[in-house]
């Protein structure tokens, strides 16, 4: 899809975006104020004066650099920690250091890094500290966090508490659903529903769908092979047209032929351009548009006096599955090393620190409509239209997954969905398809 995909985080459980923010106090606050558990394992207390050494990614040039500084502040006004910040920018340069640090005897303490297969080297080393054993004596740490959206490594533990990420989900046009007596769709909407809707839209003469064809045709591609099977098993690779995974992306692909045959899509789908699908949605001459958290910015650039006439909604479900789940993931989180938690004197300050970071309150900090693995979802302030409506979404989904065509080669990819014109317009089987490409991953 349209930008990088982190599906390590193959989470079995879709998009939600306070209750810890573990600095002082005697017990977590529920509201994410700064408070939680000061007590070290033993049930010593964290004093303060501890000297942490840090990396991130949030470099000099970072989006999110001032708002890192001023979560590190905090931190330290209220424990009197001191950070030693070792950040900079993320890059394949940054990810080698981290990685030869470790190597070396010197990591930090505490390291936010991404939670995929990057991480493994360390990971398998036995080099940062899993969230279990980490709960064993902090029993609140990351229990403001969904367990369902923690990223698993290859030994089947947690070990990183997950910061944001990106989203895929609907957009709808306000205007065109009023018009059109359509209720915008919420967490619950059906794929009967939905057609019933589009058959209503298609009436009073706007196109239902905004969606290329041509061009774009994986994000429908991926919520039609989530319809046909689970969230859990929205990652598995056909090995053939007959297996399981290949039945049910046969199926997503007759889904979509289904869509085209009933005139969902525009009269222009099999040559026109995603921007021009696009734009049908922004001036209200179509309902529904499937993308992701990268395109709040396009209507704000661009039709930025009318953000109101948009909202981000579900893509509708059948089957096991519910509107509430979503493509997405969260690429990155915060690790404690095992070098910091076998230190007596640091132990319950990384702890500490990383509850800090992830509570509800920091977290709402760094969040416009990323997905987080917050319970209560984050509350950013000073949201556009749009932006809120997209938090106001995400903080209704229950599980994220990524997308199961990033899993799968280019080859292959570009014969998929280079052949879901064919499969619409009969020339070719759903199966056939499949097939076509499997032979090419």
């Amino acid at each position: 899809m349209k930008k990088n995909r982190f599906l390590a985080l193959a989470l079995a459980g879709a998009l939600t975006l306070g209750l810890l923010a573990g600095c002082g106090g005697d017990k977590p606050s529920a509201s994410g104020n700064p408070g939680g558990d000061k007590s070290g394992a033993g049930g010593q207390p964290a004093s303060g004066g501890v000297e942490l050494t840090v990396v991130t990614s949030y470099g000099g040039d970072d989006g999110n650099r001032k708002q890192y500084e001023a979560a590190v502040a905090s931190y330290e006004a209220a424990t009197g920690n001191k950070i030693m910040d070792a950040s900079a920018t993320s890059n394949e340069e940054w990810k080698a250091k981290v990685l030869t640090d470790f190597q070396t005897g010197t990591e930090p303490d505490v390291l936010f890094f991404f939670t995929n297969a990057d991480a493994e080297p360390f990971v398998s080393a036995g080099k940062v500290v899993d969230i279990a054993t980490i709960r064993a004596s902090y029993p609140d740490y990351a229990d403001n966090m969904r367990d369902s959206m923690l990223a698993v490594a290859s030994d089947g533990k947690n070990y990183a508490v997950p910061s944001s990420g990106f989203w895929e989900n609907m957009f709808v046009n306000t205007k065109v659903l009023s018009d059109c007596g359509v209720a915008v769709p919420g967490p619950d909407y059906t794929w009967d529903q939905f057609l019933t809707d589009c058959e209503t839209i298609k009436a009073k003469g706007y196109a239902p769908i905004a969606c290329s064809l041509f061009e774009v045709p994986h994000y429908w591609f991926e919520f039609c092979v989530m319809n046909n099977g689970t969230l859990a098993n929205q990652l598995d690779i056909p090995a053939s047209a007959s297996d399981a995974a290949g039945q049910k992306w046969a199926a997503a692909l007759n889904d979509i032929k289904d869509l085209y045959e009933r005139g969902y899509f525009p009269v222009n789908t099999l040559t026109a351009t995603d921007p021009e699908t696009v734009q049908l949605l922004a001036e209200g001459e179509a309902a529904f548009l499937i993308d992701g958290s990268w395109k709040i910015n396009y209507f704000v650039d661009n039709y930025g006096d009318q953000l109101s006439d948009y909202a981000i909604s579900y893509v509708p479900a059948k089957g096991e599955r519910k509107a509430s789940e979503a493509i997405g993931g969260i690429s990155m989180g915060y690790f404690i090393t095992k070098k910091a938690w076998d230190d007596p004197a640091k132990q319950a300050a990384a702890v500490d620190f990383v509850k800090h970071m992830t509570s509800d309150d920091v977290m709402s900090t760094f969040v416009t409509t990323e997905v987080t693995a917050l319970k209560n979802g984050a509350a950013p302030s000073g949201l556009n239209p749009l932006q809120q409506a997209a938090a106001d979404a995400n903080a209704n989904i229950t599980g994220v997954v990524g997308a199961v065509q990033d899993t799968i080669t280019g080859e292959a990819k570009a014969d998929l969905f280079g052949n879901v014109q064919n499969v619409v317009t009969g020339k070719m089987t759903a199966e056939d398809a499949v097939t076509s490409a499997i032979a090419l991953n």
